[in-house]
């Protein structure tokens, strides 16, 4: 890696329940459909009615794909996606995106896990900050030299991931800041129930990044002061977006930890949100966010495992757990030459094995 690289990455890091359960039915074994399957076909009766009316070229071929589309959601073949030890473990990341002072740094980390075994979902959310000697970065500029590399990030990153966690990545969706509110908002805003009432004077205004203030050494005007209060709110996607990237708050919000568990709050409540009927069953949202993530969002999950994962998350709604990385395992080293004189973590032991350990028992 060349001095000029290093001072590169330097100044982006520098910004910024045991018993198994038994898979749903999508019929009963009757020839009166549930309400669940009545539900489903109803739904794929839109998706199908909307791809219809927006192609505007329609042949054999058309036809064909779409309802194998809707018979991968209807029956969800298992031996059609990737998948290790009965689970689908899909990396999520978030990038601030272009227009913004280094785009390609994933300041979120997720590691969604997808149990075939009992209908389940797990989220884990992975620090930022740890440190990778591989690359002598943090872990959220993974991707930033995976696509330096070789123009993919996506590969990288999970070989990294992997390395830490021990588990196997069957997908990775990378998003950036602007799909994540732009969702938000198609969605008419998400239900926030707020931990904690915190301040944040130091809250970055997008723009001004290198703005030189007039002079003013402490560069106040690239800043602005955000507040949450206790309690439920409907947030809008730009409040939402700063809900999660806030860092400098005063006392335990200003953590890194809690930025992860906010992170998490989101992701649930953009869940609750999307499968309120009145949004799920609605032609025109469900059309808006399929554009929006067609267009900003970056994975390598074809459009046949995409739809079974699909069905995969309904069908695990009612049973998903969500926890950080233990603290316990992690530590601070002193700053210092040999991390690039950046706030790091690394594991305790100098090995990933307690870790693996741990996010084996959360995920199973």
């Amino acid at each position: 890696m060349s001095v000029v690289s290093e001072k590169k990455i330097e100044q982006q890091n520098n910004s910024s329940t045991d018993e198994i359960k038994p898979k749903p039915a999508v019929f009963k074994k009757t020839k009166i459909f549930s309400f669940k399957a009545t539900l489903i076909l109803f739904v794929i009766f839109i998706f199908s009615s909307i791809f219809f009316i927006t192609n505007k070229k329609i042949d054999g071929l058309f036809v064909k794909n779409n309802l194998g589309l809707l018979s991968d959601f209807v029956f969800a073949r298992e031996e059609k996606i990737k998948s290790f030890d009965d689970k689908i473990n899909i990396l999520i990341l978030g990038k601030s995106g272009e227009g913004h002072i280094a785009p390609d740094l994933t300041d979120t980390i997720i590691l969604s896990s997808i149990s075939l075994k009992n209908t389940s979902i797990r989220i884990i959310s992975i620090p930022r900050d740890i440190w990778i000697p591989e690359i002598r970065a943090k872990l959220n500029s993974a991707y930033y030299w995976g696509k330096e590399k070789d123009g993919n990030g996506i590969i990288l990153s999970q070989e990294l991931i992997e390395k830490i966690t021990g588990e196997k990545i069957s997908y990775t969706v990378i998003f950036d800041f602007s799909s994540f509110t732009k969702i938000i908002d198609v969605l008419g805003g998400i239900e926030v129930d707020v931990e904690n009432s915190f301040t944040d004077n130091k809250y970055p205004i997008y723009g001004k990044e290198n703005d030189l203030c007039n002079g003013d050494r402490t560069y106040k005007c690239r800043y602005e002061t955000i507040s949450f209060e206790k309690g439920k709110q409907i947030m809008s996607g730009e409040v939402a977006l700063k809900f999660v990237r806030s860092r400098n708050a005063e006392g335990d919000e200003g953590t890194d930890i809690a930025r992860e568990k906010r992170q998490q709050k989101i992701i649930i409540a953009a869940k609750n949100t999307l499968l309120n009927p009145k949004n799920f069953l609605n032609p025109k949202k469900i059309w808006g966010i399929w554009k929006i993530l067609k267009i900003t969002v970056e994975t390598n999950i074809d459009e046949s495992s995409g739809v079974i994962i699909a069905r995969k998350i309904f069908d695990s709604r009612k049973d998903i757990g969500l926890s950080v990385i233990p603290e316990d395992y992690l530590t601070n080293p002193a700053i210092s030459s040999k991390y690039d004189n950046q706030y790091v973590f690394i594991p305790k032991d100098n090995s990933w094995n307690e870790i693996k350990i741990w996010i084996e028992d959360f995920l199973n």
